[in-house]
Formats: structure tokens, sequence, C-alpha cells
């Protein structure tokens, strides 16, 4: 029954790191390499993350600096920014990919914040589901006779306990990412 229980446990797992992932893409003010994990360059007709074409670093809090490996590269870097969603203009020096994030304005700050909460809504409708499909299997279970009533209670019990604890999780990192929003 533990194996079956950690199933669950793991899919809450997963949807609580997801929901890390999503936020890390989301800029919060101040320049953060992760905002670029998504966007694709063509690099020789192959879509390669930027990550994987040059190196990049943040040298002041609201500057990205991208160096691509090769020279050649820069066109294709700029033109994959300009087409995402990230909404900020690169612009080169032949050598290097400046992106400057500017200031967000107050209003800008509480629609990310209201995205943010959103997405963590979200991820908690994501666990009540899986908490729906753990205890439907566990009724299964019992309905076929390979578990006993008091072993469908107990289970239903760990899988409250674990709903609980992934939810306080995720109400903690909705908090965090909020506040590092509205923080000036």
């Amino acid at each position: 029954m533990k194996e079956k229980i950690a199933v669950y446990e793991e899919k809450m797992k997963k949807t609580c790191n997801a929901l890390i992932e999503e936020y890390a893409t989301i800029r919060a003010g101040r320049a953060n390499p992760n905002v670029l994990n998504k966007i694709m360059v063509d690099y020789y007709g192959v879509p390669t993350s930027m990550q994987q074409v040059g190196n990049i670093s943040v040298p002041e809090p609201r500057m990205i600096q991208i160096q691509p490996w090769e020279k050649s590269l820069i066109k294709a870097i700029e033109k994959a920014i300009l087409t995402s969603d990230l909404g900020i203009t690169p612009t080169n020096d032949g050598k290097v990919i400046r992106l400057i994030f500017p200031e967000l304005t107050e209003e800008r700050r509480k629609t990310l914040v209201k995205d943010v909460k959103k997405k963590g809504e979200g991820a908690k409708v994501a666990i009540r589901n899986i908490r729906r499909d753990a205890n439907d299997a566990f009724k299964k279970l019992n309905k076929s006779s390979e578990i006993t009533e008091d072993d469908l209670k107990e289970a239903e019990t760990k899988i409250q306990k674990l709903t609980d604890k992934y939810i306080a999780e995720i109400e903690k990192t909705i908090e965090v990412k909020s506040k590092e929003i509205l923080t000036i």
C-alpha cells in the first residue's frame, strides 16, 4: 500500500516542481537568466535552447548578457528573443547581446501577482485532482476486496495529509513569488 501512496505523492511533488519552474520564467523587474529557458534559437536549422548557444550572465541587477559561442549566431539569438513573449528588445555590439529589464510599473506588478496566484490556484486544483484519483483508486481496491475497510480509511487519511502538505507548499511558493514581484 505504501508503494501505491508513493505514486500519488510523486505526482503531487511533480506538480509543485512544475509550478516552481513556471514561476522562474516570470520576470520580477530583476534580471533572471531563467526567463530565457523557454526561448529556442535557430541553430543551423535546429531549435536549440539559449543556454546551448552562448554564455549567459547577469553583470547588473537589471541586465542579462548573452555572449554567443559563435558570432554568426547573434542575429538568430536576437530574432528568437524578439519573437518570444519576453517583451524586451535586445541590443548588441557585434560581440554580445544585452537585455535591459525596465523597472516594473505598479500596475504591471499587480498584474504579475494576479498571474502568479492564478497559476498557483491551477496547481492546487491539480493536487486536489490527484487526491481524488488516489481516493477513487483505493475505493476500487476496497470494492474488489484487495484492501480492508481499515486500510481504505488509513490510505484516505495519508492521501489527505499529503494533499494538505503540498497545498501548503504551493501557498508558500505563491507568497514568496508575490513578495518578490512586489518588492521594488
